[in-house]
């Protein structure tokens, strides 16, 4: 049984780049704290030291040397994993990762029903202007991952209504045929059809663009007749200037 608390215990000191664990960076602007807090516990689980973050470890006379050693490596592992403006709140001379831990669950937990007020309203009124069908997916995506985040989460289909009211009128054909296939999208069903209606756009652009720079063969042709037509003018004044010489 000791030999196996000493693996754990140096196993958690072999992270040398605690990113390759947790590849995302905690950040308020992002509201990104359910993904971070996956992988966060994830890897605490994995190396032994979840108590220092959940509360259930404690230290005695006889570990607290060991438990503070291990308690401080939670806690570096929450400054490089987190933006500088959060270390700057949560920052606390003498504290406990779990101190650290409670005031970022606190930051991101208060005023849910504000910022889920701000986050709906920006999905309706969000239109596709000049920004790509991919473009405009993602930002659509990201304000509804921000609503799970903030325990507001909308429905897929109510994502694709979203998506389709703020289409640009050139994509009124291919809005109308989502409205009524049955059964209806999913957001990524929906996202791959206007994908493809983009390229179809896309390529009868070039197409035209083309026609316009290279006359057709039908324009060729007309322009041949009309220099024809020149040549009996031409000819009846040769002729008459060869009759007048031999006057």
């Amino acid at each position: 049984m000791a030999d196996t608390t000493l693996s754990s215990y140096e196993k958690s000191f072999g992270i040398m780049q605690i990113r390759a664990y947790i590849f995302v960076t905690l950040d308020l602007n992002k509201l990104n704290y359910d993904v971070w807090r996956e992988l966060f516990e994830t890897l605490c689980l994995s190396f032994g030291v979840l108590g220092h973050i959940d509360g259930s470890s404690t230290p005695t006379p006889m570990t607290e040397k060991r438990w503070k050693e291990r308690d401080g490596l939670v806690k570096m592992w929450i400054y490089g994993t987190i933006t500088d403006s959060l270390l700057d709140t949560i920052i606390k001379v003498g504290c406990i990762a779990r101190d650290l831990w409670l005031s970022l669950e606190s930051l991101f937990r208060d005023n849910k029903e504000a910022r889920a007020f701000q986050f709906e309203t920006e999905l309706r009124t969000m239109t596709m202007e000049d920004l790509s069908v991919h473009e405009y997916c993602q930002k659509l995506k990201s304000l509804s991952d921000l609503l799970t985040n903030v325990d507001s989460p909308i429905s897929d289909r109510v994502l694709v209504m979203h998506l389709l009211n703020g289409l640009t009128e050139k994509y009124d054909y291919i809005l109308n045929v989502i409205k009524h296939k049955s059964p209806f999208p999913s957001f990524t069903e929906a996202r791959s059809m206007l994908l493809m209606e983009e390229s179809r756009l896309s390529n009868k652009s070039k197409s035209s663009l083309s026609h316009t720079n290279h006359p057709s063969l039908s324009n060729v042709l007309f322009t041949v007749p009309r220099q024809q037509e020149r040549y009996p003018q031409e000819y009846h004044n040769n002729n008459s200037n060869m009759g007048r010489g031999r006057s």
